[in-house]
């Protein structure tokens, strides 16, 4: 009887503590701890940690509603299991939702997204095999990316990318995507950035000739393909600053492959940063970007992707997932058809002379 009596005072101890959510009117401006800001990955059993504000943000962007959503699940579970038994994917609760709320609950579309997300690996084993972010501890010493440590007043994370402090020199390209793509993988675990999104903030500060030609269009289309149609999240905005003449160069490479709505949502500020606080408010931006949230800190969210080697092992260094399965004809990176690769070659020439007059 003791011990059950302890048990529900720990029980009603816990639940007297406030819930952990995004004041979408006020970001506070308290410096997180480094390694401790950022929540932890979700537990094995499904519980909704959405507020209420974010349950009715998810029905009305996503369609989500609350007394299917686990129905949802199921249903997307099923689909898998029927068409493609073989795939060796998460089918858990949280794991699926991503899917579905990425692709507003259209099965369909959701099914395509996870096929794609596995898909993707295979087809760059570069940046896939043995993913985990010790591989990439370089990357994140370099100062390359980092997140914000305050979302902004939707609720939206901050990723925020250097490409001027790498140099094709340093370690290859596709390093700086495997951080990138381990990144993408920490913010979506949380509900909230399934709902919210998140927004990139690129300083194209010290970017020259050498990273403007790196990647060439053959790994741009890789890299937007992944973005867009390979990976669980939404993209709300891509705001660059800092970037020099050779920016349209870089752009040139890049637009081709991106969806209307989304070069929509690429925004070019320049030196502006009056611009760039119409988009991203300064009380969450470091000083070095005109915000008053102090200085760009490197070094928290690296601690936070590294204290998660063992998670992303367990997610990423496993056989293939595809193994044993058949795959339909038109899936997404198939696309370098025999002959492509001539085409990217003569288009990136194209593209590199564009660059050199820029520059």
């Amino acid at each position: 009887m003791t011990s059950a009596m302890s048990s529900v005072a720990k029980m009603m101890s816990e639940e007297s503590e406030p819930m952990r959510h995004i004041d979408l009117g006020s970001p506070s401006l308290e410096q997180p701890a480094a390694g401790h800001w950022f929540p932890g990955p979700p537990p094995p059993v499904y519980s909704c940690t959405l507020t209420p504000e974010l349950v009715a943000k998810a029905r009305e962007e996503l369609q989500e509603k609350p007394e299917w959503r686990l129905r949802d699940a199921q249903a997307l579970r099923d689909m898998v299991l029927k068409e493609q038994p073989n795939l060796r994917t998460r089918l858990d609760d949280a794991f699926l939702l991503r899917f579905l709320r990425a692709r507003k609950f259209d099965y369909d579309r959701a099914m395509q997204l996870l096929l794609n997300y596995h898909t993707s690996r295979r087809a760059w084993p570069e940046v896939f095999q043995d993913l985990k972010p010790s591989t990439v501890k370089h990357v994140l010493d370099l100062g390359f990316l980092t997140v914000l440590p305050h979302p902004d007043l939707n609720g939206c994370y901050i990723l925020c990318l250097r490409p001027g402090k790498w140099k094709a020199n340093d370690y290859p390209f596709e390093d700086n995507i495997r951080a990138i793509y381990l990144t993408l993988e920490k913010l979506i675990q949380p509900e909230e950035t399934q709902v919210n999104g998140i927004v990139i903030l690129a300083d194209y500060t010290g970017v020259g000739l050498s990273q403007a030609s790196n990647p060439g269009p053959f790994l741009a289309k890789k890299v937007v393909s992944i973005l867009q149609d390979s990976f669980p999240i939404r993209i709300k905005a891509v705001n660059i600053i800092n970037e020099p003449r050779i920016f349209k160069g870089i752009f040139a490479i890049i637009k081709p492959f991106l969806k209307e709505k989304m070069a929509e949502r690429y925004v070019l500020h320049g030196s502006d940063l009056r611009s760039l606080h119409r988009k991203i408010p300064q009380s969450v931006l470091p000083e070095e970007y005109g915000g008053v949230a102090r200085h760009l800190d490197m070094s928290a969210w690296a601690k936070t992707l590294l204290d998660s080697e063992e998670e992303f092992i367990v997610e990423f260094c496993q056989p293939d997932p595809l193994e044993g399965v058949v795959l339909p004809d038109s899936m997404l990176f198939e696309g370098e058809q025999p002959g492509g690769g001539a085409r990217d070659d003569d288009t990136f020439r194209g593209l590199r002379s564009q660059l050199y007059y820029c520059y």
